[in-house]
């Protein structure tokens, strides 16, 4: 089976071109196999390429532990680039199926091959069932939440089709993501689990991140997060409309338009390499 490595901002995934290639029978635990960084390719996780009824692709994420996700921002950047580059789509404006919608993509291209990716995310959730969350409020912001015996922290639930928890800080550290992030992961205030963002504010238009996802530890970048992470900074005065995100893996450019409610996202997306999984049976 062919695959291609591409990754948006260090946030890097596994991608099979199931136009081309035969859809596997298990993509769960084809996802535990290559994401292995010791055994497999190395990666996030796996996202399948393939075709739609309504649109000129759909894509599938599944994490590094096999869960099946709704979205992945930096991982849509990288189909849309695909579809462009490969010619499955050659057009500046590419309509993608995710586990969130149908989702519009607008291609920066030169001499054919797509740079920088724009992607219109669409308008976040702030509803605290439809995130979901226990959390109170609609949206529910500045919520304490224990997340061990006599500690607390104040946190903001967003999705962006998946769900998110962002959490302000003076200054980011290691325990916040490695300690804390794997314990709200799991917190029973998120049953579907959550994604956690500590944010550290340098101005109104700059923040950095680093992020613990769900299913999949510490990655170098996420984009529906850094979506999440502007949204509540909106919203609880922090940041400005259009705000640069900083992360391990590069920058990401959020806007939320007060024209039309939507989230815009624009970063890179790049195409690392090629090769063949060699399928064994255990």
């Amino acid at each position: 089976m062919r695959f291609t490595k591409m990754q948006g901002a260090g946030n890097d995934y596994v991608y099979v071109d199931c136009f081309r290639e035969k859809l596997p029978t298990d993509p769960s635990q084809l996802a535990i196999q290559m994401s292995n960084r010791h055994f497999g390719v190395g990666s996030d996780g796996l996202i399948l390429i393939g075709k739609s009824d309504k649109a000129d692709a759909r894509m599938r994420m599944f994490n590094a532990d096999g869960s099946e996700a709704e979205m992945c921002g930096n991982g849509l950047r990288c189909v849309a680039k695909y579809v462009y580059d490969h010619d499955i789509a050659k057009k500046d404006l590419l309509s993608i199926e995710t586990g969130n919608g149908v989702l519009t993509v607008g291609i920066e291209a030169e001499n054919g091959i797509a740079h920088r990716v724009r992607v219109n995310m669409g308008k976040p959730i702030l509803d605290a069932a439809a995130i979901p969350t226990t959390l109170s409020g609609n949206p529910p912001l500045n919520q304490v939440l224990e997340y061990e015996a006599g500690n607390t922290l104040l946190v903001n639930a967003v999705s962006m089709g998946n769900p998110h928890a962002v959490i302000f800080v003076d200054k980011i550290t290691d325990e916040h993501v490695h300690q804390i992030g794997p314990k709200i992961e799991v917190h029973s205030a998120f049953p579907r689990k959550v994604n956690v963002e500590f944010v550290q504010v340098k101005h109104r238009s700059m923040v950095k991140m680093r992020v613990w996802e769900r299913g999949s530890g510490e990655t170098m970048a996420c984009g529906t997060g850094a979506c999440a992470v502007v949204v509540a900074g909106i919203l609880t005065d922090r940041l400005e409309r259009r705000t640069t995100v900083q992360l391990l893996g590069g920058e990401l450019d959020i806007e939320w338009s007060e024209h039309d409610g939507n989230v815009y996202m624009t970063g890179p997306a790049v195409e690392v390499f090629h090769g063949e999984w060699l399928v064994h049976s255990s």
